[in-house]
């Protein structure tokens, strides 16, 4: 989590929850969903998990988070209230192509972002579960410091990429 302000930047981007307060916002895309999805085949010799806190029974494959090196708590949401899910499994990257493939290839659970397994969800390499669970999140924002005048070039960009749904 750079600090724009000290160091200097004109501007950053994350998600939405994450921008200070004191910061101005832009949208510039869509909330975001998470997906819990297994291959057919891993399904083929494992029962679906009817809630998360029955994912300990399962084999998970596990994201490292690149900067703090620990292990990402699947977040899930019941009745309006945030979980998160310790997972276990095999498998740990720190990449998310990799834990798709792994999960492609029936070695676990994966939980991914919704938009980067459509194509795979729509072809029936991989099957959804836990759908009601996984709660959207806002999306990207551009965020600035609060300033009397943005710079031109900030203000074009911000232009360019505002979200127009």
């Amino acid at each position: 989590m750079t600090d724009i302000v000290a160091n200097r930047l004109d501007a950053g981007i994350r998600f939405g929850d994450l921008v200070e307060k004191d910061m101005i916002a832009v949208r510039i895309g869509p909330d975001i969903r998470m997906a819990v999805v297994g291959a057919p085949s891993y399904f083929a010799n494992h029962p679906v998990p009817r809630t998360p806190r029955e994912l300990s029974s399962h084999r998970c494959i596990n994201y490292r988070q690149v900067r703090s090196g620990g292990l990402y708590a699947w977040d899930f949401e019941e009745k309006g209230k945030p979980f998160a899910v310790r997972v276990d499994g095999p498998l740990v990257f720190n990449n998310t192509d990799l834990i798709r493939e792994a999960a492609l290839a029936g070695q676990g659970l994966a939980f991914v972002y919704e938009n980067e397994v459509v194509a795979d969800l729509k072809a029936g390499r991989l099957t959804r579960i836990l759908e009601r669970w996984c709660p959207a999140f806002p999306g990207y924002y551009l965020y600035h410091p609060s300033q009397q005048q943005t710079p031109p070039a900030l203000a074009a960009l911000i232009g360019a990429l505002r979200y127009k749904p």
